[in-house]
């Protein structure tokens, strides 16, 4: 997969600017920041979810010591 250079990120800067307008730029970063961020925590709660965690040991039992 290719990287996006400069010319390519200035083009859709272009393009979102003719579709949203300027006065929404804030709203839509906004908005797309916050889905983001949601993405992240997701994901990264479905890797804490499939990592197993370690088993009890037999036999340590620290509660009558």
């Amino acid at each position: 997969m290719a990287s996006l250079g400069p010319m390519e990120l200035i083009i859709i800067l272009v393009i979102v600017i003719i579709v949203f307008g300027v006065g929404r730029l804030p709203e839509v970063g906004g908005a797309l920041g916050k889905g983001i961020r949601e993405f992240r925590r997701a994901s990264e709660g479905a890797d804490e979810e499939e990592k197993p965690s370690p088993a009890p040991v037999a036999g340590n039992d620290s509660k009558g010591a």
